[in-house]
């Protein structure tokens, strides 16, 4: 992969084995990504880029003007997000093991007394680590059924600028830990669109016509995904 730039963009170029030219831009940054055939000159990938300028920037703009939660300092009342339902932060201070409660519309958060903001962003991570691995194999089990394909291995971990990737050869794909915080919809979605490329490799018509077979609705989950609010950069996503 190189870059180029152009009228103030940096775009990341994939030369793949493929026809023609697919361009994307990418939340919760706008980054912009083209994956060009193997033949393509950087020149006639510029010239492409000029004419979809305007339907880029358009995208960033939307993405920058995305809502933006501001960094949790884990105070009473603050609002947390459990797929997709706003809980209020209830801190509980006492000597025991640290653990999370959910109780009506209220997080309960255990921790011992002077437990500074860091580790309790660490203990909200792994227990939301442990929540959603509960779910993932549930829905892979579902897809894998309904897809075909089979998933030798999966990984949650946090991304910056994906929802989830894929390994096509070893059959493994990764998760983004914020996905816990989102509608259990957008996970589902998420989980069917990697395995889906198990099917077909690129982003063309050819997975779009899979994906509109399998899940009808994925366009208005996706659009869904992308307006939620997304945590701030603070915290590594």
């Amino acid at each position: 992969m190189h870059k180029i730039e152009l009228s103030g963009i940096t775009i990341d170029v994939i030369r793949k084995d493929i026809k023609n030219m697919h361009l994307a831009v990418y939340p919760p940054t706008g980054r912009v990504r083209i994956a060009a055939p193997l033949s393509i000159s950087d020149d006639a990938i510029r010239l492409f880029v000029l004419s979809r300028l305007g339907w880029i920037k358009r995208n960033q703009r939307k993405f920058g003007a995305q809502e933006r939660q501001s960094p949790r300092e884990y105070k009473e009342r603050e609002s947390h997000y459990y797929l997709g339902r706003r809980y209020l932060l209830k801190s509980i201070e006492e000597n025991a093991y640290p653990k999370i409660l959910l109780k009506n519309r209220t997080l309960e958060l255990h921790i011992r007394p002077g437990t500074p903001v860091e580790k309790r962003h660490e203990i909200m991570n792994n227990w939301y680590r442990k929540e959603i691995k509960k779910l993932i194999p549930v829905y892979i089990e579902k897809w894998e059924a309904i897809l075909g394909v089979k998933v030798n291995d999966w990984q949650v971990k946090q991304m910056k600028t994906k929802w989830g990737s894929c390994n096509i050869e070893d059959r493994r794909i990764w998760i983004n830990l914020e996905l816990a915080k989102k509608p259990v919809q957008c996970l589902e979605y998420i989980i069917v669109h990697e395995m889906a490329h198990f099917r077909e490799r690129h982003h063309d018509e050819r997975f779009q016509t899979l994906m509109d077979t399998f899940l009808p609705t994925w366009r208005k989950i996706k659009s869904e995904l992308n307006r939620l609010p997304v945590s701030h950069a603070e915290w590594g996503y």
